[in-house]
């Protein structure tokens, strides 16, 4: 049996999926331990986790959009997570002492504390903003990108330059995503697409499931945690599109109770509702283009509207629009009237149901979090003799 150390930003949409492929590596008897906060992870990853405590940085809820966004989540929340944390991820990796460290792309720590102790690691892409290289056309913002990484490297007491970018493992890189979705893309050699890592998450809110009518079709609307200050505006013109179709549709919408008003019987305002149990029952998905909510809902056959807003959200949305899994609309303009009709044509034109069930045979197929959970073990079994690694560590 190999042991393995998860590394993530303290981010609901990034532990997720990690989660699901820590869970599925627990279950065959691997040993599994998480570095982060003990007061954030312990809701997501359940009472039996292994947590190495490290410093919390949580995220500040930019309401930064479009190159202003990417600017501000490198030098107000990356960066500075990364200064953060580094000692805490060190210190777990001695303590623990893992065979392989599983890292989002995004918590450098995890990377150069690999570097520094000589040990295999794996990217785990839970977003798609850097497989997509969207910056590539801009040289200038990547040679930033670059800079920032270096400059972490050499914080850290590394020599040089960082040998590669260190948002890439060289031994293997994990996408929780899949062609059937992204289309053809120019991967790295050692990616490997699994699909959505699901599995059952604890504690989950309770959810009046005696509420939904099965006569009417249920629609999602969930704009994501980051976002939820922003989007106030957003969930109210989702009311008034989806007021008047309360004879053939009930909505279910994640927001603050009191920050929306006037709300009709057929729309139930919760903070919090079980996602997973509720997907297969839904009929549509108004998103704002987050990764996991977007391959959650394909997962189970289900077509979306998205109204992204920042990040890899604009990526995400324009892959489930090409492949015909749903529609588009714009977070900020968008009225209530044109809302209603991109709804209706995602409930009623069975095209986007069809696209989205082909999607969902698709990343069943892919494998999920076994398929990860595969794919890391194989990692640890090619390591070098765990005496190396001691001798590393020590």
């Amino acid at each position: 049996m190999s042991r393995f150390l998860f590394v993530s930003l303290p981010l609901t949409g990034h532990v997720n999926p990690m989660a699901a492929v820590a869970k599925a590596l627990s279950a065959r008897g691997h040993d599994v331990a998480w570095a982060g906060s003990e007061s954030y992870l312990r809701p997501l990853v359940g009472p039996e986790a292994v947590i190495q405590q490290i410093p919390l940085r949580p995220h500040r809820r930019q309401a930064d959009r479009g190159m202003a966004a990417a600017k501000t989540r490198w030098e107000e929340y990356i960066v500075p997570h990364c200064r953060v944390s580094l000692k805490g991820v060190d210190k777990a990796v001695r303590a623990f002492e893992p065979d392989v460290l599983a890292v989002d792309q995004h918590a450098v720590a995890g990377a150069l504390v690999a570097h520094r102790y000589g040990l295999p690691w794996v990217s785990m892409a839970t977003t798609m903003m850097e497989l997509t290289r969207p910056y590539r056309a801009l040289p200038k913002v990547e040679a930033w990108i670059q800079g920032n990484l270096a400059a972490l490297w050499s914080s850290a007491g590394l020599p040089g330059e960082p040998p590669h970018d260190l948002r890439f493992s060289p031994h293997l890189l994990v996408s929780f995503s899949g062609e059937a979705l992204t289309g053809p893309l120019s991967w790295p050699d050692n990616a490997v697409l699994v699909g959505p890592a699901l599995a059952p998450r604890p504690g989950g809110p309770d959810f009046p499931a005696d509420w939904i009518d099965p006569g009417r079709r249920l629609v999602l609307v969930s704009m994501g945690t980051l976002s939820a200050e922003a989007s106030h505006g957003f969930y109210q013109r989702a009311i008034e599109a989806l007021r008047p179709l309360g004879d053939r549709v009930q909505a279910v919408l994640t927001a603050e109770p009191e920050t929306v008003s006037d709300i009709p019987e057929h729309i139930l305002v919760r903070t919090r509702v079980p996602v997973l149990e509720l997907m297969p029952r839904l009929s549509a998905v108004v998103s704002h283009g987050g990764l996991n909510t977007v391959c959650e809902a394909l997962a189970h056959g289900v077509p979306l509207v998205v109204a992204p807003i920042k990040g890899d959200q604009p990526i995400n949305a324009a892959q489930a629009v090409a492949a015909g899994a749903g529609r588009r609309v714009s977070f900020a303009r968008v009225r209530p009237q044109a809302l209603r009709e991109a709804l209706l044509a995602v409930l009623d034109d069975p095209a986007h149901r069809r696209a989205a069930a082909r999607i969902r045979d698709s990343f069943a197929a892919a494998g999920g979090a076994a398929a990860a959970a595969d794919h890391l073990t194989r990692l640890a079994e090619r390591v070098r003799h765990p005496l190396e690694i001691a001798e590393n560590l020590a």
